[in-house]
């Protein structure tokens, strides 16, 4: 066996699936999918093939001839923590496209089934979050980024629900006998009160990008080809309407500086609270937050890194998850190079003195394990979800900045477009980039130490702060909060929720209650809609034992599922002693069922990392 992930079982001297026709019955009583996949090689093959599962039931798999003839499966009996069981099929000779039908679990690692008692709209709902290898708790396949696939997609829901996908909408439409090829029984299939949605997706993406939700969805148009999807009505349409109203120009601004939109629509869906992350970019239907709507179109920074990775990340993927800076350094440089246009360069410095803090803020979580500081760590046994950080955006980030900064904007610019024509639609490594970059920019690497960036731990001396007079001016001030001294309301006037929250990242972390509690009572930090400015205080405040902000803290962990809020307020308070502690385990048993699993996962790990 040659692998060629460490998070697949795929084998590198095989072919792998090129082509995935797929068909979904959601049953959303048993929070479960009854599917069947056809899926296709890209070559033909002969013997064991191995494809990714976790906790999928697989109940058959037969070749595509009149009759079928069936093909001998097994599923390995113990599955590994990480990569779950490993499908072996036995193909017959010079087989090109085989069927396989099968079950998701209740609890598949990439789903997330909403009773209509949680949701706004009062309908079931259910979304699914493949990154990194969750696609495999939805079908079997090769889940790794080395590995593109081309799909169709039917989505068998009840009729009052309508579904989204992350792929041409084809057709909404009654279902018929033909469709399933197995998935269920033509009853079933069929039954009264059922609606199919249909999609196809013709371009090529990995299937940590294959993606979903059905509930009730309603839309708003945004431009020619943007539109903004929600669960929750028109109040929550109409917010996220005016939050995103300026996504098109953004799309305009990303042509102008890395080359065409390959992808036809930019549209967005505003999932419920329980999504973990700020946004996943989905290609032709991102996946958002709520908590990105803030009221002052501050979360159009968020749409705008979803929106760059339709160049960085979907158009080139990295080709395993060791890579994963390539997708997110050269996304964050370019979300940066898209905010500097779009709203100045004093908003794209701030946004890079937050990334800055945060990546000075991962150098003391990984002190006990700086393999995960750098741009290329080794993976091997390693969960992604459980070393995910800030370090690949933000160091990548630098890198590239740092080669920007070397051989002047311009030279950068004409560099990345090269890099974006020439491996569009494929899937690289970091060597790969390495060669291209030496290749097209002749002598970098003796003019950058590219072997300290790519495969040295901490931050490289020649990593840059950012320099800005907004900046530093609030860095400023935060030095001053340690003798007592809180920022004037005429100093704080203009600020939004950036300011606050670079300004409350860059505060000492040995504050005394009473200081919190004054800037509290003056800014009302604690209340903020904000919830970056909002978690950013309260990280602050749980140490210094003021009891007072327990409350705040239990409605934003119950509130929230984004793992960007819970992994600092949850380890906040599982490094501490007594109450707060049995706080976080008292929330956690609270709200549990609330977290989309990935979330679960991960703030499970912290609680008893510190028990």
């Amino acid at each position: 066996m040659a692998p060629v992930d460490p998070h697949s079982y795929t084998d590198g001297e095989h072919p792998v699936v090129s082509q995935a026709a797929l068909a979904f019955y959601l049953d959303f009583a048993a929070s479960t999918i009854h599917a069947s996949a056809l899926l296709t090689l890209a070559a033909p093959h002969s013997g064991d093939l191995l494809l990714d599962t976790r906790a999928l039931a697989v109940h058959s798999a037969s070749t595509v001839a009149d009759p079928p003839e069936p093909i001998p499966f097994s599923l390995a009996a113990d599955p590994d923590p990480v990569l779950g069981s490993a499908l072996t099929l036995t193909l017959p000779p010079d087989t090109t496209s085989f069927r396989l039908t099968f079950s998701t679990s209740p609890a598949a690692s990439a789903l997330q089934w909403l009773a209509p008692p949680q949701t706004a709209s009062g309908q079931p709902f259910v979304f699914s979050q493949c990154q990194s290898i969750h696609a495999r708790s939805v079908f079997p396949c090769h889940d790794t980024p080395a590995a593109r696939i081309t799909f169709s997609l039917l989505l068998n829901v009840p009729a009052q629900l309508s579904a989204v996908a992350a792929a041409r909408h084809v057709a909404r439409r009654d279902p018929l006998p033909a469709d399933h090829r197995g998935a269920c029984d033509d009853e079933l299939w069929c039954a009264s009160g059922r609606i199919v949605e249909e999609f196809q997706m013709e371009q090529s993406v990995p299937p940590y990008l294959f993606a979903f939700a059905a509930g009730g969805i309603g839309f708003r148009d945004l431009g020619p080809r943007t539109r903004v999807y929600a669960e929750g009505g028109d109040k929550v349409l109409d917010e996220a309407a005016r939050e995103f109203a300026g996504v098109e120009e953004m799309v305009k601004v990303g042509e102008s500086l890395f080359g065409p939109y390959e992808w036809e629509r930019f549209d967005l869906l505003v999932l419920p609270p329980s999504f973990p992350y700020g946004g996943m970019e989905n290609p032709r239907m991102v996946f958002l937050t709520p908590t990105v709507i803030k009221g002052d179109a501050a979360g159009a920074q968020v749409v705008a890194h979803e929106l760059a990775h339709s160049w960085t990340g979907n158009l080139i993927t990295n080709k395993t998850n060791e890579d994963f800076w390539l997708n997110e350094g050269f996304t964050t440089y370019a979300e940066r190079r898209i905010v500097e246009v779009v709203q100045g360069e004093e908003r794209a410095a701030l946004n890079m003195g937050i990334g800055w803090r945060g990546l000075n803020r991962m150098m003391e979580r990984f002190k006990d394990n700086m393999e995960f500081t750098k741009l290329k760590p080794n993976m091997a046994g390693i969960d992604p979800d459980d070393v995910y950080s800030e370090v690949p955006y933000e160091k990548g980030f630098q890198f590239l900045w740092r080669i920007e900064r070397q051989i002047g904007r311009p030279a950068f610019d004409k560099f990345l477009k090269k890099y974006i024509a020439t491996f569009k639609f494929q899937s690289i490594d970091t060597e790969t980039f390495l060669e291209f970059l030496k290749t097209n920019v002749p002598g970098i690497e003796n003019q950058i130490d590219l072997k300290l960036w790519v495969e040295g731990t901490g931050i490289p001396p020649d990593a840059m702060e950012p320099d800005s007079s907004t900046y530093k001016k609030i860095c400023a001030l935060a030095a001053e909060f340690e003798s007592g001294k809180l920022p004037s309301e005429d100093e704080v006037a203009d600020w939004s929720g950036q300011e606050w929250e670079l300004y409350l990242e860059n505060l000492p972390t040995d504050v005394e209650a009473s200081q919190v509690t004054a800037l509290d009572e003056r800014y009302k930090l604690s209340e903020s809609r904000d919830y970056e400015v909002k978690v950013a205080f309260l990280q602050l405040a749980i140490p210094t034992g003021c009891k007072c902000y327990f409350n705040e803290v239990e409605k934003c962990l119950k509130q929230v599922g984004r793992m960007k809020y819970l992994r600092p307020l949850y380890s906040t308070l599982a490094k501490c002693s007594g109450e707060e502690k049995m706080l976080a385990q008292r929330i956690f048993s609270e709200a549990q069922e609330f977290y989309h699993p990935i979330a679960r996962s991960v703030a499970e790990t912290i609680l008893s990392k510190h028990s």
